[in-house]
Formats: C-alpha cells, structure tokens, sequence
C-alpha cells in the first residue's frame, strides 16, 4: 500500500533513514555469538496528515540504539513489530514503513531484511 492513497491531501513523512546498530539478532548458528553482533540498517517513515504538526523521532532513535544492549532475538520481525508499536504511540502518526537490513550476513549481498508498512488500525 502506499502513503498517498491513505492521504488525498498529501501527507507529511517524518523519516529516519540509515540507522546503524549492531544487534543481537538472528537465527542461523553463525548468528549466535554475543561477541558478533549483526550490523543492522534501520529506515523508518512516519506517515501523518499535514497541518497535523511535526511528528518527533528521538523516541524511534532511542528505541533502536537500545537494541545493541537487548538480549538475542532470533526475528528482525520482533524487532519491527516494536518499533511500529513505539511509533503508533504518537497520536499523528496514521501511517509507518520499517525496513530492517542484516548489512553483513551474506558477501554476495548487500543486506537481507524485511520491510512493514502498517496503518493504524
């Protein structure tokens, strides 16, 4: 689904683009090992209407600079249903995309992840 459907009148998106963090993430054996973390990459987009106001993303950068110090997740889906939760707790927002890379996990790639684009309910 995109944005511009949800909004006739335009929306605003406020983003957070490239976020970095290494984080305890994965489910392969390789994975595993406290001292090797997965380098993540983090985008998020916050959909509101206009005129609604500015939508603030330190508590979506704080959330995900806290995960290098969280215990291990097998999911990267575990770690996007929790970002999309701490963005829906701003009344604005009616709208997220979450993409969450793994940089590093295969050479012949530039990253593997998923995307979620979610509309409040």
């Amino acid at each position: 689904m995109d944005p511009v459907s949800l909004f006739p009148a335009g929306y605003v998106a406020s983003r957070v683009i490239g976020m970095a963090v290494d984080v305890p993430v994965g489910l392969h054996p390789w994975e595993r090992h406290p001292e090797r973390p997965n380098r993540l990459t983090v985008d998020v987009e916050m959909f509101a209407a206009p005129g609604d106001g500015i939508v603030d993303y330190d508590p979506v950068r704080d959330l995900v600079r806290g995960w290098s110090a969280r215990p291990h997740v097998e999911w990267l889906e575990t770690l996007a249903e929790e970002l999309l939760a701490q963005c829906f707790t701003e009344p604005r927002v009616m709208a997220v995309r979450v993409r969450v890379m793994k940089r590093t996990i295969f050479a012949e790639a530039e990253g593997a992840g998923i995307e979620v684009f979610r509309t409040r309910a």
